[in-house]
């Protein structure tokens, strides 16, 4: 009987490692779709009232960019660790 309720537990814990996976990389690409969407939508309205300096702003997009994506790449290196370490 402890050798079924072992193997019980353990499949509870890769389910839960693989639940905490899906929703922690879910959510961080939902926050970083929303993130992005915001700053390039931002970044084309001033690039529109002041077309002179959208090269200053589209330099400065791409490093926003950058930045937000970092979230959720750092949400897949913990995805994979919950996934692969249980």
């Amino acid at each position: 009987m402890p050798q079924v309720l072992a193997a019980t537990t353990m499949i509870d814990a890769k389910g839960m490692a693989g639940l905490g996976a899906g929703l922690a990389i879910g959510i961080a690409a939902c926050g970083a779709g929303i993130g992005m969407g915001i700053a390039a939508g931002k970044a084309l309205e001033a690039g529109a009232r002041q077309p002179e300096v959208f090269g200053r702003i589209q330099t400065l997009l791409l490093t926003a960019i950058v930045f937000i994506e970092s979230v959720a790449i750092y949400a897949l290196v913990v995805a994979l660790l919950l996934i692969f370490t249980f």
